[in-house]
């Protein structure tokens, strides 16, 4: 039994490609007339399908003229999408917002690439419900950095062909620039900030550097190897952010009722531990072994958070807060 326009039209545009791509791969040299009688649509909608697969599914698509039909130029791998389930047309819409935190940076043009390959492929309703869900969600990041993309590029192509990097480099307050020679070990953004961890080879040590501190990188012919034990997440497990140091220390913070909605619910730290307390507060407890960061973290609660321990970062916050009210005084 023929099908009414409406169900022929309604075909997910998915299931047409799968046809056309198994006619092209099986040497049948498919032209929009017999692929349109095939699937029961019109030529023009086989032609629209053709222009997707060239531009989106990035298919060497090519029409010969002899044969009148279309082939593959080259060696091409087509992927069917499955039905998208609800949860994965809420993680792709996810996986969307957060392209935005990445703008400007090389990768966001093929993370959008990718976007659209996967959702170009949902049917009229689903995509339709991903619109609506993308309404209703957002990302915000707090001040992301303005990366310098060329300096990007070259510590990229540094980590990727396990090259040495060499660049200048000025430390935090400093207005000194350094000559400095690594071994790039990782890349990563943290707190809206990019840090490259590498080793550095006239210090014998792996340091951390802010990319908008470093200055012109240049990779060089030198190869390195990189070491099977580096983990990101093992080597910062004692920082609060990116501040690391050697000795291990506990770190318990009080915070009020007021701040103590704030802070529940959330993982500050990978070794935090969370205590009610009687009148309404939290008491959080860590193990960092530097404490710098935790220092201007605690200050920016003001008067909800106050430090229980250790001893020195309790005078540093006070010293501190002394110091602001003099200012201000």
């Amino acid at each position: 039994m023929r099908k009414s326009p409406r169900e022929k039209y309604s075909r997910p545009p998915i299931g047409r490609i799968k046809r056309i791509d198994e006619r092209i791969r099986g040497g049948k040299y498919p032209n929009a007339v017999t692929m349109a009688r095939e699937l029961e649509v019109t030529d023009r909608t086989v032609k629209r399908d053709i222009e997707y697969m060239r531009d989106l599914l990035e298919a060497p698509v090519e029409y010969d003229e002899l044969r009148h039909g279309y082939y593959y130029s080259r060696q091409y791998d087509f992927l069917p999408v499955a039905a998208v389930t609800e949860a994965e047309m809420f993680a792709l819409l996810v996986a969307d917002k957060a392209i935005a935190q990445y703008r400007g940076m090389p990768f966001q043009k093929p993370l959008r690439m990718a976007f659209k390959k996967l959702t170009g492929q949902l049917d009229g309703s689903e995509r339709y419900s991903l619109q609506n869900l993308g309404l209703a969600v957002s990302f915000r990041p707090f001040a992301p950095e303005d990366a310098d993309l060329n300096a990007f590029r070259v510590i990229a192509k540094g980590l990727q062909e396990k090259r040495t990097l060499k660049f200048k480099y000025r430390n935090l307050g400093t207005k000194n620039w350094q000559s400095r020679h690594v071994h790039p070990y990782h890349l990563a953004c943290i707190d809206s900030h990019w840090y490259l961890f590498a080793h550095d080879v006239g210090r014998s040590a792996i340091r951390t550097f802010a990319l908008t501190r470093l200055a012109k990188p240049a990779v060089t012919d030198e190869p390195f190897v990189r070491p099977k034990g580096f983990d990101p997440d093992k080597y910062l497990a004692g920082s609060f952010g990116v501040m690391k140091g050697d000795k291990e220390e506990e770190v318990v913070i009080q915070f009020d009722t007021w701040a103590s909605d704030l802070v529940r619910g959330r993982q500050w730290h990978s070794s935090q531990e969370l205590t009610e307390l009687a009148e309404g507060g939290l008491r959080l407890t860590m193990r960092l072994t530097s404490l710098e960061e935790i220092e201007r973290w605690v200050l920016s609660w003001g008067r909800h958070a106050e430090v229980i321990g250790p001893l020195k970062l309790r005078d540093r916050v006070r010293e501190t807060a002394c110091g602001v009210a003099d200012q201000y005084a």
